[in-house]
């Protein structure tokens, strides 16, 4: 009975184990089918790949023989061009580069001779066209604008009657000089120079004070805190009457009527500025005179653009004292005091910020390049003089038939001298034309260089 029991109960895992079993192989089977169905497919496409593979290779054995083909082609054209220009350069007795060489020089040659022919035909209709077409050319041609850039003069020197002087001016543990620096606004430099001290200060109103105040201080003798600041005083008047007096001496100088009394002393402040080396208000004299002459002869209202002229450059007075360029600022300060919209335009305009749409505003453009343009009128260094005319002649002596070059009146002209064998007049004119395109193009200059072409013929004989 115990063992029929035992059977029974172990019935249950035999039939689990069976079960377990026949799933497994069921698994299995299904696995192995799929297996079998990857590798099938995968077989299926290495095929396509092989039968892919032959084909390209069939396409590249194509390309191959085609790209043998065209270049055998290519060797045929060229063979067969090569023969052709053997022919035609034994028809013809040059070579191909003999042959074009030839034809670009008679093609220069005839272009060049063209054009010198068209330009002097061009400036005979020019001169032809009389007195409007004249004035016309004038007003036009000599709109060249002067740089936007000024060299100042800083430094005044001051002679001292004696070497004695200059331990007075410094003053018991230096309050002198501190006194006088802090009431003038001018630096005051007192160094090894023998008999001479400098003042040093951007604003050249403010150093003649400085120096009126100095020349004071000398004569008087007595230099202490108290003596500087009388004496500063009674100098800043006197230098005010004077600038108020330059300011009425010039518009007495350029026939001009009634001004605001602010333009009027701040117009006379310049006569203590320079640029270039040029004192500004004489400058702005100058060019008030050129521009009522050219006014003059355009029919135009002399003193409007006399005025304008006169003006152009009172900004350079408070350019310093306000932010931005000259131009701007002397045209805002005259408009603030009453001058005309004219002659406001004019001033902003004349440096080329503000495009000029008047003629006024463009005859004050001119007048002042003719100014500051004209021989010895600004300096410069003669380091940069002397590249300069190096440079002229050295442009001129590039050409061919040139042989010799002189660079004459401080290189305001330049003299060519040309091998009448080798240079003709048409060529000569052109030579002219060329060094004065080259020169406009290299180098910067005031004013205007004059390009003169000499072709001489000598002939020569000896009597014995």
């Amino acid at each position: 009975m115990g063992i029929a029991s035992g059977a029974g109960s172990g019935s249950p895992l035999v039939w689990a184990a069976l079960v377990l079993v026949g799933a497994l192989f069921l698994v299995l089977g299904a696995a192995w089918l799929m297996f079998r169905q990857r590798r099938t497919e995968l077989d299926r496409r290495e095929e396509l790949l092989l039968a892919e593979l032959h084909r390209m290779h069939g396409h590249e054995d194509d390309l191959a023989a085609r790209a043998v083909e065209a270049e055998r082609v290519r060797g045929e054209l060229a063979e067969l061009a090569a023969e052709r220009r053997r022919t035609l350069e034994r028809a013809a007795g040059l070579t191909a580069e003999q042959a074009r060489a030839e034809l670009l020089r008679e093609a220069e040659s005839e272009a060049r001779r063209e054009a010198a022919v068209a330009v002097r035909e061009i400036e005979r209709q020019a001169k032809a066209d009389g007195e409007r077409r004249a004035r016309e050319i004038i007003a036009a041609s000599i709109q060249r604008l002067a740089a936007e850039q000024t060299a100042e003069a800083v430094v005044t020197g001051f002679k001292l009657p004696n070497e004695d002087m200059k331990g007075r001016i410094i003053g018991r543990e230096g309050r002198n000089i501190r006194a006088f620096e802090a009431v003038t606004g001018v630096n005051l430099i007192v160094d090894d120079t023998p008999g001479v001290v400098q003042l040093s200060c951007f604003d050249p109103v403010r150093r003649e004070s400085a120096r009126l105040t100095l020349e004071s201080l000398v004569a008087d003798g007595r230099i202490h805190p108290a003596r500087i600041e009388e004496a500063h005083e009674r100098s800043r008047a006197e230098v005010e009457r004077l600038c108020v007096r330059a300011g009425e001496d010039a518009l007495l100088a350029v026939r001009i009527g009634e001004m605001d009394p602010e333009l009027v002393r701040t117009l006379g402040t310049l006569r203590y500025r320079t640029s270039y080396g040029q004192n500004v208000l004489g400058h702005l004299v100058e060019s008030a005179h050129i521009a009522g002459m050219m006014a003059a002869e355009l029919g135009v209202d002399p003193e409007l653009v006399r005025r304008a002229a006169l003006l152009h450059d009172i900004g350079k007075a408070l350019s310093h004292e306000v932010p931005g360029g000259h131009a701007a600022v002397g045209a805002e300060f005259a408009r603030r005091h009453g001058e005309s919209p004219e002659v406001v335009h004019a001033i902003e305009a004349h440096h080329g910020e503000v495009e000029p749409r008047t003629v006024e505003a463009v005859l004050t453009q001119a007048a002042d390049a003719c100014s500051g343009g004209r021989p010895g009128a600004r300096k410069e260094s003669v380091e940069t003089y002397v590249k300069r005319l190096e440079r002229l002649e050295e442009i001129a002596k590039a050409h061919d038939g040139v042989s010799k070059v002189f660079a004459m009146q401080a290189g305001r002209e330049v003299r060519v001298m040309v091998q009448p064998e080798l240079v003709d007049d048409l060529r000569a004119r052109t030579i002219a034309r060329e060094v004065a395109r080259q020169v406009r193009e290299e180098l910067t200059y005031p004013g205007q260089i004059r390009i003169t072409v000499v072709r001489e013929s000598r002939a020569t004989e000896f009597a014995r």
